[in-house]
Order: structure tokens, then sequence, then C-alpha cells
């Protein structure tokens, strides 16, 4: 097969993927009505920011302190501004992410295995993922954070670091948790360099090279970042009305005292919530978050339910908690590239959360690594050695059936009440 065809036939497959999640994402995307869960915020802001260039208040049309930055908001209001202020075009933007999303998760796996299969189970995997699809009909930031890591990792696997820096410079100024993916992809690709060059010996002109790749990558992954983050709050640097703007005559020191305040929030949110998940409960699925729930009255039964509930396909997170352990151990075993990626970019976006045991934290944050925890599955399923297409189109039958059983949860769509006890397989579900 040439080379042109291969390319067109992944093309092809991954946006096939791509176009039949966004007609998941699109069908009856004004449902639930209203702004439920944080959409309060967010598709608050983003109109603000699409009218004022900043975040003021509705109502008094004073400034508002807002604690996440701007780039999410921004890309929530791209909808609104084709679609209008109401539930479709709020959650419009959500809903392409998360279709490109797919698209981008089968060529991540095209560049780790090489194999259209794999390839095309891996999209499969986050096509049949609730928590995936959850994120991706609600106006909230986290989809847009996992779109921006996808590009960084992506383009990561194919050395393309200053594709990596902007795009994790656009994932911090959506939500400052990508900080954590920069730190490490930096320091994964300066171990990619030292054994690039350990076997060239302690020359002075080695040295040399080293030093110069050394400044390269500070600015690739210590200056641009920094750039793209601070050149996505233009609105507030622009403006005269954001939120202590001219706290200070110095506009830099203004925006270091913001940030300074939105440092101080995230490290005093210590307030309970009903639906807070400690993080060694997120992998297993056990709090997901219920993002909006009503006792409608046209379902058919005596009585009724109606919800969105962020919950990754059950028995897909309790196969990639066990795949998970399984990439590390080949990692450990065997040094594997592929092992090693997936790993360090799971731990980079999850592991930090635990140290938070006292902040208010929610099981949906675990979107942010989703793909990649779905890829270790891939990867093991990689390394059966007969049978494994076979094993393969089992499991994914049984995940789609469980799909589509929790599919009224994740479109938020009218079931009977008895039959909504019955989709509560854990009491914590509640």
């Amino acid at each position: 097969m040439t080379s042109r065809v291969r390319i067109s036939r992944d093309w092809a497959v991954a946006l096939g993927f791509g176009a039949l999640a966004l007609l998941f994402r699109l069908w009856n995307l004004g449902s639930p009505k209203g702004k439920i869960f944080d959409e309060v915020y967010y598709a608050t802001n983003a109109h603000s920011l699409l009218l004022h260039g900043v975040e003021l208040n509705a109502k008094t049309g004073q400034s508002e302190f807002i604690v996440h930055p701007p780039t999410g908001k921004w890309l929530i209001a791209g909808g609104i501004k084709l679609f209008g202020y109401n539930e479709f075009g709020w959650r419009f933007s959500a809903a392409l992410a998360g279709a490109i999303s797919i698209v981008l998760m089968y060529f991540t796996a095209k560049a780790l295995f090489n194999k259209p299969f794999l390839s095309g189970l891996a999209a499969f995997l986050v096509l049949v993922d609730g928590l995936h699809l959850v994120h991706s009909r609600v106006a909230l930031l986290d989809i847009f954070l996992l779109l921006f890591i996808q590009i960084a990792v992506l383009a990561f696997l194919h050395q393309k670091y200053w594709i990596t820096s902007i795009s994790l410079g656009f994932a911090i100024s959506t939500k400052w948790s990508g900080l954590y993916l920069l730190v490490s992809l930096a320091l994964l690709v300066l171990i990619l360099d030292y054994r690039k060059f350990k076997f060239l010996g302690s020359s002075s002109p080695i040295r040399n090279v080293i030093a110069n790749k050394f400044i390269l990558r500070f600015l690739q992954f210590g200056i641009l970042p920094v750039i793209t983050y601070v050149a996505t709050w233009v609105g507030w640097f622009a403006s005269k009305s954001g939120w202590d703007r001219n706290w200070s005559p110095s506009v830099l020191k203004s925006f270091w005292h913001y940030h300074a305040e939105i440092l101080n929030f995230h490290t005093h949110l210590t307030s309970s919530h009903p639906y807070e998940a400690n993080p060694w409960s997120w992998l297993i699925q056990g709090r997901p978050t219920s993002l909006f729930y009503s006792s409608p009255k046209n379902c058919g039964a005596a009585s009724c339910a109606q919800e969105v509930l962020a919950l990754g396909t059950p028995i897909l997170w309790w196969t990639a908690t066990f795949t998970l352990a399984i990439t590390f151990g080949y990692w450990v075993s065997r040094r594997e590239w592929q092992a090693e990626i997936l790993l360090v970019v799971v731990a980079a976006s999850y592991l930090p959360w635990l140290a938070f045991q006292q902040r208010t934290m929610f099981s949906f944050y675990a979107i942010a690594f989703e793909p990649f925890l779905l890829l270790t599955i891939v990867y093991v399923f990689s390394k059966i050695p007969r049978n494994q297409r076979e094993i393969t189109l089992i499991f994914g039958a049984i995940v789609l059936a469980i799909f589509l059983y929790f599919l009224p949860l994740y479109l938020g769509t009218p079931i009977s009440y008895n039959s909504w006890r019955d989709h509560m397989w854990l009491p914590s579900w509640i």
C-alpha cells in the first residue's frame, strides 16, 4: 500500500469517527434547558467576554474576580457568537472540541503503535466513553483543557516541540492544571536529549551542542508557553474594566496581583460539595458528578428521572485501571517508550491532585488524562499474541452495550425512576 493511500485511509477513518462523535454531541444539545452545573459561571463569563473583552457582572456591570484563565471561555464564546446566547450556542464549542478530540486520539494511537486496527480501537474507546461524551455536551472548561493536551502530546510524539509548547500554553490558559504536564514533558524531553547525546562522550564540541540544546529547550518549554499564556489575557490588558486592572499603576503588577489572588483561591478551596470526590476514587469512578437532575412528568411512568451524570463507561474505566498497572509493569521490565509516554501523561495529569486532599475536587477532572488512560488498554491489547482481533472485538462489543445502557444518563434523557435506580450500580453514585 502506498504512503498516500495509507494517509488517505487514516484520515477517512479518523474523520468518520469524528463525524459520528459530532452527531452524538450535537443531537438534542439544547437539552437540558438553562445553565447546568458550572455553566452558570462559564457560559455567563463567555458571553461577557464576547461583549466586553473581560468578565463583568451582567446585572451591575462591575468587574468580577474570575478564578480560571480566559481561553476556554473564549472558545465557548465562539459558539455563542455563531448560534446565539442559548443552550446550543454555549455548548457547541464543547461538542466540536469533543469530536476533534476523537480524531486526535486516532492519530495519537497511530503515532504510538502504527497499526490501523489499534488506532481505530483507540478512537472507538473514546467514542463510547460516557465521561468524554458528557464533557462534550456541557459548557465546562475541561474538554478544552483536554483538547490542548492532546495536541501537545501528539506534537511531542512527532518531535514538534514548538507546537507542543504553544499548545501547553493554551492548556494552562484554560486551566492551571495544565502546568503539571508542561513541567513533565519538559523534563522528559531533557531526558531524551541526554539519552541521545550520552554515547557521544564528553568532548568540548559535544558539550557545546548539549548547552545549545538546553537553551533551545528552555525557549520552547520555558519562554514560549509563558508568552502564549500572557497573550490569551489580551482582553484584560486592553480593557480598563477588568478585575483589579488598575490595582497598580503598573499593569504587570496588577496582572501579578490578580494571579496571586487566583492562587490563593485555589489553595484555600475547601468548601464541601455533595459530589466532591477524592482523587483516589477517580479511576474506578467511585463518585461521579451529577451535573443535572430533575423529576419530569413526561417519561410515561408514574415517577420519572432526568439526569446528566459525568460517569465514565464503567467497564471501560475499570479495565483501564487494570491495564494502567500492567503498562507500568511493562515499563519497569522493558522500558518501552510507548509505556513511558503514556505513564508520564497520566501521572502528570492525575498524581498532583493526590497532594491536595483538603481541596474540593470532582471526579470529572479525570477527563484531562482520559484518552491516555484508555490508550493503556490499547497498549496491553497490542501485546496479545493470538486472536488479538477477536478478543478486542468481544471487549469492544461489551463496552458498547454498557455505553448504550447508560446513554440516557449521558444525554439527559428522561427515564422512569425505577430505571434510573437500576442504573445506580454503586451506592456512591446516588
